[in-house]
């Protein structure tokens, strides 16, 4: 099986949504929408606005984007 590539950035989060999405901030300016990675969730690792967070973005949609690592 091919793996998939993301594309991994940092960022700030912004604004918290409904049903754990979040808009995050990128480094370069650019505004997404997140949801949390699979063990963010399963270890309820809290996520607030102002926390800086690295994001991995699938290449075939730029405006959303996954959760992996809060800082």
């Amino acid at each position: 099986m091919a793996e998939k590539q993301f594309i991994e950035m940092r960022g700030s989060v912004e604004e918290a949504l409904p049903a754990l999405h979040f808009r995050v901030k990128l480094e370069n300016e650019q505004e997404i929408i997140a949801h949390l990675a699979g063990k963010l969730r399963k270890f309820r690792i809290r996520i607030m606005p102002g926390d800086e967070v690295k994001v991995e973005i699938s290449p075939y949609d730029l405006t959303k984007g996954r959760i992996t690592y809060r800082f």
